[in-house]
């Protein structure tokens, strides 16, 4: 057998639970929000010593430098200087996307993952085994959301944790997709309305509604009411499961068929074809996996991320969609890429 193998690779994805531990804690502690300087300011301006910003978030000096060191060299801080003179600040990609006060900030997801997911990956052996979700449920607590709709304030703040995780693919296909043929868009799961926020704000052409349970209804409007969009985009309440979809001539659902078995997968795409107009589109926005399933790394974690939430949910390919939406009825369909793993499946009617 050849000596010439490299471990580093192994040895780099079999730590990996290290360094993704590093930036969650820093995220959810808000290091890069404190180094911030305010909305729409310069980070550049911003830098604090190892004892200030230690201080700042009340930690014990012995992992003062070791913990924003490792920060610096995973790439989420510069620092200038060295030893306790040395000053740190943020780089441009976590000024932009993790400070709290910034519109960009994606944070609201690595909370999440933080406080859900990091522990939820610890048990992928028995949801292998079992097929059957290893979240809350499984240590005898409630589900997530029926403690999230019980909680008016923690279901925008969870909320508003989604949104700004799907700013930027949302914000990528208001930009991408040709909406010259079209007059109207339902957003099936539109949560707080961003995705029609984006798109009514692109395309003044486009009257658009949210459509979601009505737990998420107040918060909405709020969002709506917020942007100045009340004239263009209408919140309505619903179950896709017990009623007919909103009539459009586009239909969207982000990140919403992955959390569902294949029969429910199926039936929400014939409800979606149902209520589009004639030539409408429908378009699923998710992180798609490849075809051949070899590419999309973050495609298919998240569908075992999936596994370990529903049990029977999964992410999927786009020939898979587009099987799917044949037998619906729909006649041709494309992969639109967004950013990062999220793309748009479209099938056409």
């Amino acid at each position: 057998m050849s000596n010439t193998a490299d471990p580093s690779r192994i040895l780099e994805i079999g730590f990996g639970f290290l360094s993704s531990k590093v930036l969650l804690t820093a995220t959810k502690l808000e290091v890069f929000t404190i180094l911030g300087v305010g909305l729409g300011s310069a980070v550049e301006n911003r830098s604090m010593t190892g004892a200030e910003l230690g201080a700042a978030l009340d930690f014990h000096p012995r992992g003062i430098y070791d913990f924003f060191d490792c920060l610096v060299a995973l790439g989420f801080l510069y620092r200038e200087g060295s030893g306790t003179s040395g000053r740190y600040r943020n780089t441009e990609a976590t000024a932009q996307f993790l400070d709290k006060n910034q519109p960009g900030y994606m944070g609201g997801i690595l909370e999440m993952s933080n406080d859900r997911f990091f522990k939820f990956w610890n048990d992928l052996e028995p949801a292998l085994k079992t097929g059957k979700p290893q979240n809350e449920t499984n240590h005898g607590q409630k589900p997530l959301f029926e403690t999230l709709y019980a909680d008016p304030a923690l279901l925008e703040q969870y909320v508003n944790g989604i949104s700004s995780f799907s700013r930027g693919h949302s914000q990528a296909f208001a930009a991408k997709f040709d909406f010259s043929n079209y007059q109207t868009l339902c957003d099936v799961g539109g949560s707080a309305g961003l995705l029609c926020e984006l798109v009514a704000k692109q395309h003044p052409h486009i009257q658009c509604l949210t459509f979601d349970l009505p737990p998420l209804e107040l918060i909405a409007k709020k969002a709506i009411a917020r942007a100045g969009l009340t004239d263009r985009i209408r919140v309505i309440s619903g179950d896709f499961f017990n009623e007919a979809l909103p009539k459009a001539d586009v239909i969207t659902m982000g990140l919403i068929l992955h959390d569902w078995n294949l029969e429910k997968k199926k039936h929400l795409i014939r409800l979606a074809y149902e209520a589009l107009s004639e030539h409408g589109a429908f378009i699923a926005i998710e992180n798609i996996i490849d075809d051949d399933r070899r590419e999309n790394t973050f495609g298919l974690m998240s569908s075992l991320t999936i596994l370990l939430e529903t049990g029977d949910g999964f992410d999927f390919t786009g020939a898979d969609f587009w099987n799917w939406c044949q037998e619906a009825g729909f006649k041709r369909y494309e992969v639109l890429h967004l950013v990062g793993p999220c793309s748009a499946a479209i099938a056409y009617k």
